[in-house]
């Protein structure tokens, strides 16, 4: 991937409610089946591709869940609030995370793809927001290479694309300048 460029990845959008209750919401096309998505968004061998470690994962409602994320130090557990296997799991973990829900649903009319609808709701500052964007977006760079049978080495990651990705949010995000006499 181009440094310089967005990419392939849609925009993440956010909805912001009483200044600090962030919705950000990505809606992503991958040109793979259902069950190969489903895989990488709820098994520990998948997320661990693109992801984080889920160093331990209950796959039912209610189960326990604590993912490890690899480039970075965060660490948080939670319980499974929704699931509906091959279509839905949400995982509501601490801080900084939050709820976090990934909706699968069938692509176009052949069946060999998936529209990935998530979600993400957390609290924070219009920084961790940036921060959020950008990170979900360079995890879901990272799950449509590991789709392609490109997993992530975490040990060769770097924040340079992470900061880019949050420099173009955040440049999308300034307001505009105020037009005066």
């Amino acid at each position: 991937m181009d440094a310089g460029a967005m990419s392939r990845i849609p925009r993440g959008r956010c909805e912001t409610h009483g200044g600090d209750l962030h919705h950000l919401r990505y809606v992503i096309d991958l040109d793979h089946p259902m069950a190969r998505a489903w895989t990488a968004v709820a098994t520990p061998e998948g997320l661990r591709e693109w992801l984080c470690a889920a160093d331990r994962l209950e796959p039912r409602l209610g189960g326990a869940v604590t993912l490890r994320w690899l480039n970075g130090d965060t660490v948080v557990s939670g319980r499974v609030t929704a699931w509906d296997a091959e279509y839905v799991a949400e995982y509501t973990v601490g801080p900084p995370h939050g709820r976090i829900r990934f909706h699968l649903e069938p692509g176009g009319g052949d069946g060999g793809s998936t529209v990935l609808r998530f979600t993400n709701e957390f609290r924070g500052t219009p920084e961790d927001k940036l921060d959020m964007l950008a990170g979900w977006h360079d995890h879901f760079e990272r799950l449509a290479e590991a789709l392609e049978g490109r997993p992530t080495d975490w040990l060769e990651w770097t924040a340079e694309r992470w900061q880019h990705l949050r420099d173009l949010y955040a440049r999308d995000e300034a307001p505009w300048p105020r037009w005066e006499p």
